[in-house]
């Protein structure tokens, strides 16, 4: 296997007429002499799913939302730049690399779903990578690409569930990053509408949710940076060209970012179905000698993979038999010398911090964890807590709106699990005591060196940078203050 260029180029396309000399704009081109059931029916025949992480259908996404477009409403194409997970930067990079693309494959799936707009979500800390997609649209618009439909850019903070669909809608609307409780296919950028009793009880968002088919929201797709970068290509060529490379039931490429104890930290693009062992040789070089890998974190989404699993293709159907998934194919090497303890705190302190606080267990037994496993760090915990630990780890899920509490249960609960040795040694203090490993984002890569977001370390668990926690959740905090503009109104 080798370093593919589909939707990642070797150097930036620096301008819409540089884009046009490399092809572009051929998909849009196609699309436009295509009917909407006709454009979804190539994307569906591509076999392209979301490469946001649950890798979703493309196709099938597509068709729910166009079935339920209704005349009177405006259907929304929502492109989620959002990009947080640890380890992960190829959104960042591809709109770095090629933006057009990327706008490109937004207004196909506009004409597919019969949007009339399209809002591409991004936070507001990557100011960079706002202002390349900013001149971007400006020059997509200004060629007459866009007839008529509207494109805007959408600034959001710099929270981990800013990515997650439906918290990403409540911040188009112009509201925080709090999920929703929500069916797979939700309706609405503007769907839910806070109430005087969400403010006074805290609760975060209205209970009303919109089905399919009701009506009364105009519905909304959500699609990923990448996902969308594919469309352009597919619709430039034809569904066979995508299925060219990858494997049957994961056709195409996965745009990997590779971190941790390689020799070089990357993102490159590779056919879906290359093994993991390749990905890491391929994009960071390998681990450097004299040393082994001992895990690899595919996010904190995933189960821990061993190195046992290391030849296993990066593909859908391979990873999921085996538990583990690629995720946002985002993976974080370890060698030999990590504390694997240290790196399960890590993850459960990231988690617990950023969770919103809508469901209490997902907080108050995810600080637990994160607090008692820094403790097992340190050889300060003793068989009391790892039985709190244990016990958490059954309880932290209990009625979760969203994916982040179950996140603690596969990510943190499997090394603990696979790593149970190491939980022992800390135990009776026979290991050498630790911290907890800094499990954060990305925030660039600079030559071959990954920038975590080491600022993550001091953020309290009401996403303030305050010296001290004063004990609310996020959701707590942000309700209170407009309960507060509320009265003071």
């Amino acid at each position: 296997m080798s370093i593919v260029h589909r939707v990642n180029y070797p150097t930036p396309i620096e301008s819409l007429a540089e884009y046009i000399r490399t092809r572009g704009g051929r998909g849009l081109e196609h699309a436009r002499e295509m009917s909407p059931d006709q454009i979804i029916e190539a994307v569906t025949s591509a076999g392209l799913r979301g490469r946001g992480g649950a890798g979703f259908p493309t196709g099938r996404k597509w068709r729910t939302v166009a079935d339920a477009h209704a005349a009177t409403l405006t259907t929304t194409v929502v492109v989620n730049g959002a990009e947080g997970e640890p380890g992960t930067f190829k959104d960042r990079h591809l709109l770095a690399i090629d933006p057009y693309q990327v706008v490109e494959g937004a207004l196909i799936a506009a004409r597919a779903v019969g949007a009339a707009e399209v809002i591409f979500a991004v936070k507001r800390i990557n100011e960079q990578h706002r202002g390349v997609l900013a001149r971007a649209i400006a020059e997509v618009v200004a060629a007459g690409w866009a007839q008529g439909c509207v494109l805007r850019v959408a600034e959001g903070p710099d929270e981990y569930l800013f990515g997650e669909e439906s918290a990403l809608l409540e911040v188009v609307d112009g509201r925080n990053p709090f999920p929703r409780i929500a069916p797979p296919y939700r309706r609405g950028a503007t769907e839910v509408v806070m109430t005087d009793a969400d403010i006074e009880s805290g609760s975060g968002l209205s209970a009303h949710v919109v089905m399919v088919g009701s009506g009364s929201a105009p519905p909304t797709l959500v699609n990923n940076v990448e996902t969308l970068a594919n469309v352009s290509h597919i619709l430039a060529r034809d569904p066979d060209w995508f299925r060219s490379l990858g494997t049957a039931e994961s056709p195409g490429t996965f745009v990997c970012t590779v971190t941790g104890a390689t020799k070089r930290a990357g993102v490159d693009e590779v056919a879906c179905g290359t093994t993991l062992r390749e990905v890491i040789d391929l994009i960071g070089g390998g681990v450097p000698e004299g040393h082994t890998i001992k895990a690899v974190l595919s996010g904190v989404a995933n189960r821990v993979i061993t190195p046992d699993l290391l030849d296993t293709p990066v593909a859908y159907e391979t990873m999921q038999v085996l538990g583990i998934g690629p995720g946002s194919a985002g993976f974080i090497v370890f060698d030999e010398t990590a504390d694997m303890v240290a790196v399960a705190a890590g993850v459960a302190r990231f988690l617990a911090v950023e969770s919103c606080g809508q469901c209490t267990p997902c907080k108050t037994d995810g600080l637990e964890l994160a607090n008692r496993l820094a403790a097992l760090c340190r050889n300060e915990a003793s068989t009391t807590d790892w039985e709190q630990i244990e016990r958490r780890l059954g309880t932290v899920g209990d009625g979760a709106r969203c994916a982040l509490a179950g996140q603690q249960v596969t990510t943190v609960g499997s090394i603990l699990e696979v790593f149970a040795h190491e939980v022992v040694a800390h135990l009776d203090a026979s290991a050498a005591p630790t911290a907890p490993a800094l499990i954060a984002e990305l925030r660039d890569i600079e030559g071959d060196e990954a920038v975590w977001d080491e600022r993550h370390a001091d953020k309290q668990p009401d996403w303030s940078y305050d010296a001290e926690w004063d004990g609310h959740s996020p959701v707590e905090r942000f309700m209170d203050h407009r309960a507060e503009d509320r009265l003071a109104d």
